[in-house]
Parts: structure tokens; C-alpha cells; sequence
């Protein structure tokens, strides 16, 4: 998976808690907890990252997803209020397809989809979780999805053609 190098100060970044995960180790003199935190940043406007973070507490965990998912943005190509193209996304044994729709449709996605389609600026998709429904490989397979989205602009330039000839 190929990510641009972005600038996360400049832009006004929503997060969005995806999951909170409770992890003990059995240790001699008990169990330790840990939490891990899966969370999504995004502008609204075409940038969206996701993040994990380790921690002792809640917060803490929280604040090092966070730090994490801005470190990981990505740019998404949109078209108005949908995506371009038809996609599916993978990562471990999740996938995801994702499907361009009218204006007026709104986001048709579960949970972990419908947070990074939402922050990432998408106000009209249909999706469908086609493996795995942990919300880590869902988030990443969505990533993997909008990541892999071209415009007909970018098309056109590698074919050598004209933007009207690739659209017909």
C-alpha cells in the first residue's frame, strides 16, 4: 500500500474511537491489563488515516492511536460526494467492497467502513464486508480500497489519451 506524504498540522483533522480492546497478561502475582485503541482521523475533505496505540489506560492508548493514524493519512480520490469506481479492498483475511452511489444515497456501511468512508469525506457509497468482521482488518481493507481509487484524469495521463476518449 503506497501513502503520500502528508502534512497532518495543516489540515483540521475529526477522530473518530473505532475500538477499544481490553488485553491482560497472566503474570505471577496476577494479571496485567492493557488497552489497545483503533482509531480514524480524518478532514472530511479527501485525507483519512487510521492508527493503533498501547497503553496502561484508556486515554492514553486513545492519544497514541491518534498520533499514529496521523502519521498514516492517505489522500482519497473523490468524485463530488461518491468515489470514481467500484472497489474491494483487502488486508488479512477482511475485505471490503465499495461501490459508487447517487447523490442523496448516504453512507450504506457498517460500523468500522462507515467511520473511515464518513471522515474521509465520502457522503454517498454502498459497501459490503465481504470477510473478516474484525474491525481492524475492516478498517484496513477500507484503506486498502480507497487508497486504490484512480480518477479519469489520472487514467487518461497513463494511457497517453484524452480524458473524453477514456470516458466514452
Amino acid at each position: 500500500m503506497e501513502r503520500s506524504l502528508i502534512n497532518a498540522a495543516e489540515l483540521d483533522l475529526e477522530e473518530r474511537v473505532v475500538a477499544i480492546n481490553r488485553v491482560a497478561k497472566v503474570v505471577k502475582g496476577g494479571r496485567n491489563f492493557r488497552f489497545s485503541a483503533l482509531v480514524v482521523v480524518g478532514d472530511h475533505n479527501g485525507h483519512v488515516g487510521v492508527g493503533t496505540g498501547k497503553a496502561l489506560e484508556v486515554p492514553e492508548a486513545i492519544r497514541k492511536a491518534v498520533q499514529d493514524a496521523k502519521k498514516h493519512l492517505i489522500e482519497v480520490n473523490l468524485l463530488e460526494t461518491s468515489i470514481p469506481h467500484q472497489v474491494t479492498g483487502e488486508f488479512g483475511s477482511g475485505k471490503v467492497f465499495l461501490k459508487p452511489a447517487n447523490a442523496g444515497t448516504g453512507v450504506i456501511a457498517g460500523g468500522a467502513v462507515r467511520a473511515v468512508c464518513e471522515l474521509a469525506g465520502i457522503s454517498d457509497i454502498r459497501t459490503k464486508n465481504l470477510g473478516s468482521n474484525n474491525p481492524r482488518n475492516t478498517v484496513n481493507a477500507t484503506i486498502d480500497a480507497l487508497s486504490q481509487l484512480k480518477t479519469a484524469e489520472s487514467v487518461a495521463r497513463l494511457r497517453n489519451k484524452s480524458v473524453d476518449e477514456i470516458l466514452g
